[in-house]
C-alpha cells in the first residue's frame, strides 16, 4: 500500500476527488469536494491536504488534514478528517496506517497535536487518541473531539 497526496497532475487526482465525494458527499455537493481538493493542490500553504491509500492501482482509503473540520472549535488546528477504508480492505490495519501517516505529516509541518471529531465508539481510543470534549456543528448537533500528540 502507498499513501499519496492528491496533487494536480498525479494519476489519482481526479479519481481521488470522486472517491472523497462518493464516500463523504451528497448528490448536491460535488463542487464543494472538487473545489476543496483542487485548491489544496494549488496552495503553497501547509494546509489543507488530501491523501489516498492506493494498492494495486486502486484507491482503498482516504484522509485529509484540514484547518477546521467545519465545527465550533476554531481554536484547535489541524484536524484529521475523512478517514475511510474501503469495506473489502478493512481488518488489515489500514486505518491505523492512515492515522499514523497523518500524525507524521502534521509533525513534519510543525504541529504538536492533531484533532478529529467522530461519532464512532471505541475506534480511535485503541490507537491512543484521547477524548477532549465536544465540538458543535452548523446544524446544532455535537460530536466528540479526540486529540493525539504528534512526534514533535
Amino acid at each position: 500500500m502507498e499513501i499519496i497526496e492528491l496533487q494536480k497532475g498525479n494519476e489519482f487526482f481526479k479519481e481521488g476527488i470522486e472517491v472523497f465525494w462518493n464516500v463523504w458527499g451528497t448528490e448536491e455537493n460535488y463542487k464543494f469536494y472538487e473545489d476543496c481538493i483542487l485548491h489544496s493542490a494549488e496552495t503553497s500553504e501547509d494546509l489543507p491536504r488530501f491523501y489516498v491509500a492506493v494498492e494495486n492501482e486502486k484507491i482503498i482509503g482516504t484522509y485529509a488534514i484540514l484547518r477546521n473540520d467545519i465545527n465550533s472549535r476554531q481554536d484547535l488546528c489541524p484536524w484529521l478528517a475523512c478517514l475511510f477504508v474501503d469495506r473489502e480492505y478493512r481488518g488489515r490495519e489500514i486505518g491505523a496506517k492512515l492515522l499514523e501517516h497523518g500524525l507524521s505529516v502534521a509533525a513534519k509541518k510543525g504541529y504538536k497535536k492533531l484533532y478529529l471529531t467522530t461519532d464512532l465508539e471505541n475506534y480511535y481510543e485503541k490507537y491512543g487518541w484521547e477524548h477532549n470534549g465536544v465540538a458543535y456543528g452548523p446544524s446544532g448537533g455535537h460530536m466528540k473531539i479526540y486529540q493525539k500528540t504528534t512526534s514533535i
